[in-house]
């Protein structure tokens, strides 16, 4: 069995260059055909996966070019999600989203057509010998007692516990979809758990409130784990922990210590977190995230991707010593705290910027663990 443990690695998203918003705005217009926007972001793809691996990546992504939303394109992608505009944007301190949201129409399932899968298909035929294709998808907590996704869960579903399972069956027929097309890194997005630490930290003296988000936890736990289980041993299963980006800003902010044991339940073996700045927390949480699991890896955030200020070699180097202590320098790694664009507006700036941040991590990397 081969895991990926890379120790230096990257979430996922790049900023999408002008010549690809430039394309998504000509094909919404009716300009360009679906056929011609594809000839565009994949030549644009080729480039990034060749700049990835120039600047020493094994793991590569597509950048997430080929969607909008880091989580909303898969979701409406499924069988049993439609899409529709609420009222109100996400809340973001300082800056406004679209209101685009996804709501429940049937019952969940995997859609064999699904567009991620040719996507895939394409990143791993332009993927050089010896550098591991990733696929990041958003994790189903996403749609659990979340932005009313699945509020109509009842139209559909006999009880929420056949609700539950018929999510986690649909992340697991996906995956494994994702899995027999080659895959072997798939990593879920998630920002629930960010969610999850702010509410429990809020009511922490009102236990009847908090005991509606500690069972919103135990079922977001009981879903991504049956979605997980039964997977090929060879599948590397990480998840990115995310307190929001989106143009440089945040959703929420805590340490993980309300969450640790939570997390430390997920059957993973990465685990992305965000730790580039006070926002985070310490690192005294990692001890019960990593939770003695000789074959866990805990990617430390300590590099922002939110500010194109270059981080100090040694103060981060500091840091990850200081992590190490909780937990094993082999079980440890380092990566920007989130992608350069988890909407494809992006964060504020340079795609210069963005390469200059992977370099800052690899020297760092090659210091820490030669």
């Amino acid at each position: 069995m081969t895991k990926v443990q890379e120790h230096f690695d990257h979430v996922g998203s790049y900023l999408r260059p002008a010549a690809l918003k430039e394309a998504r705005e000509k094909f919404a217009n009716g300009e360009l055909t679906q056929e011609e926007l594809l000839k565009v972001q994949d030549e644009l793809v080729k480039d990034l996966v060749h700049h990835e691996v120039e600047n020493g990546l094994k793991v590569v992504s597509d950048g997430e070019f080929g969607r909008s939303w880091w989580h909303l394109d898969f979701l409406w992608n499924l069988i049993g999600f439609e899409t529709y505009l609420q009222e109100d944007s996400y809340k973001f301190h300082g800056a406004k989203t679209r209101t685009t949201n996804i709501r429940l129409n049937g019952q969940v399932a995997e859609n064999p057509e699904h567009p991620f899968y040719r996507d895939f298909e394409y990143l791993k035929s332009i993927t050089p010998e010896g550098v591991t294709p990733k696929v990041t998808i958003p994790s189903p907590s996403l749609v659990i007692d979340r932005d009313h996704r699945s509020d109509l869960y009842a139209d559909y579903y006999e009880d929420w516990t056949a609700f539950l399972d018929g999510l986690a069956q649909a992340y697991h027929d996906t995956i494994q979809h994702f899995y027999d097309l080659g895959a072997r890194y798939v990593q879920l997005d998630d920002t629930t758990w960010a969610f999850l630490l702010h509410q429990l930290e809020t009511f922490k003296d009102e236990p009847e409130k908090r005991a509606k988000f500690e069972k919103l936890a135990e079922d977001d736990v009981y879903v991504i784990n049956k979605a997980l289980a039964g997977l090929p041993e060879d599948l590397t299963l990480a998840t990115h922990i995310c307190r929001g980006n989106f143009k440089s800003t945040y959703l929420f902010e805590g340490g993980y210590h309300t969450i640790a044991k939570y997390l430390g339940q997920l059957n993973y073996d990465i685990f992305f977190l965000e730790y580039d700045d006070s926002r985070s927390g310490d690192f005294s949480p990692l001890t019960d995230i990593w939770n003695g699991r000789d074959n866990v890896e805990l990617v430390l955030g300590v590099i922002t991707s939110k500010d194109p200020a270059l981080e100090d070699v040694d103060a981060v180097v500091a840091r990850i010593q200081e992590a190490a202590e909780l937990v094993p320098l082999k079980n440890l790694g380092i990566s920007t705290q989130c992608g350069f664009a988890s909407t494809e507006e992006g964060n504020i700036l340079t795609e210069e910027d963005e390469w200059k941040k992977l370099q800052l991590i690899k020297t760092i990397t090659d210091k820490v663990w030669g």
